[in-house]
């Protein structure tokens, strides 16, 4: 396809910023792809990967860039805008991929140059694994990007949604708009409360480790096993989202104690209707996900396919 935007600046080489460059050459929608990562190793790891031009300064980065997109965990978004203010030329489009949004915005919109069209966003895709190497260009391919348009009275803003729409769709993105105080809501429930639930549970179970002399591990069934998948994302990022989220995370955190508390008593009763009701809803909520081609329909989502 012909390129969305000419030159990019992706800031920070992590798994999505390493993904969106090499998803953007496969895709052929940006014609340069500039980077870079406050970690000097990570810098020299992706000259030698050969994501794109790495700079050693953010402001050389993004200094004559189309699109420039933070790609940095949330809590180090702020610093990095002020860093690049001044840097950024009229009429570029600025995004981010941070998992909360209304931290972001809060943090980084009141410093966005006059001419500069923010527009926040999150992609729904990734993996348990970061740095430059745990990047691949087919990441994106059929998951949500969530668009989380400001109200800019700027004429050229809603062109700027658009354009940054269809650059998201080259990288084989679905893209929605969601008003980012909703999405901040929506995630907290689909991604920051299981992460959390599985950090607790992994570590408890590395508590326990002492007393059940290593049958925690040596045991694991694939409930855990995809706890320990979930828990080994990256602990800056996700200590980060949590901080930044921290009203969403505790108001849907305190709906699933109720629920959790529910579910002690019924167990305590030997009440199994309100087992069975929430078990079966909850495995109707599954059937729903695959519906959507958001997961696999293998047994064991495929892992025991010998093609893999």
């Amino acid at each position: 396809m012909s390129c969305v935007f000419e030159r990019i600046a992706i800031l920070g080489v992590g798994l999505i910023g390493s993904s969106m460059a090499h998803a953007a050459r496969a895709a052929g929608a940006a014609a340069r792809i500039d980077l870079y990562d406050p970690d000097p190793a990570v810098r020299a790891r992706a000259r030698e990967l050969g994501l794109g031009e790495t700079h050693e300064t953010a402001p050389g980065a993004v200094r004559e860039a189309d699109l420039v997109v933070l790609a940095m965990p949330v809590g180090a978004m702020g610093a990095a805008m002020q860093e690049i203010a001044g840097a950024l030329k009229p009429g570029a489009v600025l995004t981010d991929v941070g998992s909360v949004k209304g931290a972001v915005v809060a943090a980084v919109r009141a410093q966005v140059p006059a001419g500069v069209r923010f527009v926040p966003g999150h992609p729904i895709a990734g993996t348990e694994r970061s740095g430059p190497d745990a990047g691949f260009a087919t990441l994106f391919k059929g998951r949500w990007h969530i668009l989380t348009p400001l109200d800019d009275p700027d004429p050229d803003y809603p062109a700027a949604i658009a354009r940054l729409a269809a650059f998201w769709r080259a990288l084989g993105a679905e893209v929605e708009l969601m008003d980012p105080a909703r999405h901040d809501v929506v995630l907290a429930v689909t991604s920051h409360l299981p992460h959390l639930i599985a950090f607790n549970i992994v570590a408890m179970a590395e508590d326990l480790e002492s007393v059940t002399e290593n049958e925690v591990v040596k045991y694991s069934a694939s409930g855990f096993r995809d706890f320990t998948r979930i828990a080994a994302s990256d602990p800056t990022m996700w200590r980060d989202v949590f901080l930044a989220n921290r009203d969403a995370v505790l108001d849907v955190l305190g709906r699933f104690s109720e629920e959790l508390a529910v579910l002690r008593k019924a167990i305590r009763a030997g009440d199994g209707r309100t087992l069975f009701d929430l078990f079966a809803r909850a495995r109707r909520v599954r059937r729903e996900v695959i519906e959507a081609g958001q997961d696999s329909p293998a047994p064991n989502w495929g892992r025991d396919d010998p093609a893999r």
